[in-house]
């Protein structure tokens, strides 16, 4: 699976976990809901700022939405 694929993923299962709609982290990190879209179904390979203010936003690491299912 490709990196941007297990990011989007990992940003998806966290966001949920949180009970935070697609809406309310865009909004949370100044980004499109459109384009916070394109990065959970890993058609969008996000900045490193942009995973920074993300994990930030979700209260995680970095690390943990780089996480592979290997990994956890």
């Amino acid at each position: 699976m490709r990196l941007e694929q297990r990011f989007g993923i990992n940003v998806r299962r966290v966001r949920k976990q949180r009970g935070l709609t697609q809406e309310a982290l865009a909004h949370d990190v100044e980004i499109d809901v459109s384009y916070l879209g394109q990065i959970e179904r890993g058609e969008r390979n996000p900045t490193l700022s942009l995973v920074q203010r993300l994990s930030d936003a979700l209260g995680v690491t970095h690390l943990i939405l780089l996480a592979s299912d290997d990994d956890a």
